[in-house]
């Protein structure tokens, strides 16, 4: 016979090898398909977008949303051969709109300056470590010009 113990928060079963060995009376509820709360994919079962889905990243929701959910529909709806071939103007909104908050939405272009010039600042500061290591050589390291190992051969007589 199984034990139950609750402890704060905490509730405590103990079952025994007979409580296993009977099958389960659980019963499971079918998930409700129209639950706005029920986290899904970016496709509900009906075909239609879900444009809370995490994965689009907020872009539904940004000022250039209304831009993005028409080009984003109409190439999810498309039927053309070239899937979204009709949609090239609702891009080009999108795009001219997502230009317009360059703070907002980062092209790769700058992604890029920036590491590079992230990149050249790092390689200066390392050039002048450098520069400023090699002119403080002092006296009692050898350079390396008088390290040359001696390539003759030496003969012992």
């Amino acid at each position: 016979m199984s034990s139950v113990r609750d402890e704060g928060k905490d509730r405590i079963i103990f079952v025994t090898k007979e409580d296993h060995a009977t099958p389960s009376s659980a019963e499971l509820v079918e998930e409700d398909p129209d639950d706005p709360y029920e986290e899904r994919g970016l496709i509900l079962p009906s075909g239609d977008i879900n444009w809370n889905c995490p994965c689009l990243g907020g872009m539904a929701s940004g000022p250039c949303g209304t831009e993005f959910k028409d080009a984003f529909s109409c190439f999810h709806y498309s039927k053309e051969e070239v899937k979204g071939s009709e949609c090239l103007e609702h891009f080009r909104a999108m795009q001219e709109c997502i230009q317009r908050y360059p703070e907002l939405y980062p092209q790769e272009d700058d992604k890029v300056q920036e590491q590079s010039s992230e990149t050249e600042q790092t390689s200066q500061n390392s050039a002048s470590a450098e520069t400023a290591g090699a002119n403080s050589t002092s006296a009692t390291e050898p350079d390396s010009e008088s390290m040359q190992p001696n390539t003759e051969g030496s003969v012992e007589s």
